[in-house]
């Protein structure tokens, strides 16, 4: 899809140095997969919700171990 957008031109240039993006398009598109990404995680733990787990560090090693 195109679209016509304006970028600031320093955050843009930033990201594309960060995530060595060789082009805009590449910069962009990274960018849009994280933010995609991160809030799948975010929805996923609202509807999981929070679990108060009473571990130590020893029962949480035989249960990786247990597998």
């Amino acid at each position: 899809m195109r679209a016509t957008i304006d970028i600031d031109d320093g955050l843009i240039e930033e990201a594309m140095k960060l995530t060595k993006a060789k082009t805009k398009k590449e910069a962009v598109n990274q960018a849009l997969r994280e933010l995609v990404r991160r809030k799948r995680i975010e929805n996923l733990r609202e509807k999981l919700g929070k679990m108060d787990l009473d571990l130590d560090l020893e029962t949480l090693k035989k249960l990786r171990e247990e597998g």
